[in-house]
């Protein structure tokens, strides 16, 4: 049982969805990254993806770009996330963390995946979403970390058909992240509608959480996905706060407000 398990369970329990923001490890720098992530389980946030910054993110749109240069302007690296992770876990040892990115600054790193399984485990990492490691690739990361006790979430899109979703799903743990909409993150708009089916066919081939991202920026928007799915997940709309400099309270209050949304879902 990681913390996501423990944190649905809850969230079932009290009838409630989950709320899951993502920001990007040293945007604009280490300590703001680490000033956010403590404020942000105070305004309602049930779980957090730490972005690793990458100069090739494949899956993300401008704005998630542009955060990831900041990042890597500042100095920003897996070593680094992890070094705020243990920082922020010295206050918050309850709140789940799942960190996201891409395979290549983990395959790279001096040490290689044992290393990395060995200290994400150790700074207090719940979860892996690694987005370019297919199912075929599952001995390469996701098997290791499962035997290190994270779970590994796997995306499933609109693409994603009844004969490759019981691969996508096998060894999947935590919950599913469903993909709303076709393209990058910061895209279209999430159309609840037409998740909603989705949701039920994945709930019912993985028997796990499904949540919702990419596409939803607002707290109505957050309420209606959040409706029908177990929870939501809002990235850019953040970030871009970030980005323009907003003041930490400032883009806290964004995120309560977002919060309240997914919660009344």
């Amino acid at each position: 049982m990681t913390r996501i398990d423990d944190t649905f369970q809850r969230l079932q329990a009290q009838g409630r969805k989950a709320f899951v923001t993502y920001i990007m490890a040293s945007d604009p720098d280490d300590a703001t990254t680490l000033e956010i992530m403590r404020g942000l389980p105070g305004a309602g946030v049930d779980i957090i993806e730490l972005g690793m910054p990458f100069t090739d993110p494949m899956a993300d749109g401008p704005t998630i770009q542009a955060a990831g240069q900041r990042a890597l302007a500042a100095g920003g690296s897996v070593t680094r996330t992890l070094e705020i992770l243990r920082e922020f876990r010295k206050s918050d040892d309850t709140t789940p963390v799942v960190l996201m990115g891409y395979y290549n600054p983990i395959y790279a790193r001096a040490g290689g995946v044992e290393r990395f399984l060995s200290e994400a485990k150790d700074a207090g990492v719940d979860g892996l979403i690694v987005v370019d490691l297919p199912p075929e690739e599952d001995e390469e990361l996701c098997i290791p970390a499962a035997r290190a006790g994270l779970n590994f979430i796997r995306l499933a899109t609109p693409t994603t058909d009844d004969r490759r979703l019981p691969a996508v799903v096998k060894n999947t743990s935590g919950f599913v992240y469903y993909v709303s909409v076709t393209g990058i993150t910061g895209g279209p708009a999430a159309n609840a509608a037409e998740v909603a089916p989705e949701v039920a066919r994945i709930r019912a081939s993985a028997r796990l959480p499904v949540v919702v991202g990419f596409g939803i920026s607002t707290a109505e928007a957050a309420q209606q996905i959040a409706g029908v799915a177990d929870g939501c997940v809002v990235g850019s709309a953040i970030v871009k706060k970030i980005g323009e400099g907003r003041p930490v309270p400032e883009v806290l209050d964004f995120v309560r407000d977002l919060a309240a949304g997914a919660h009344r879902g």
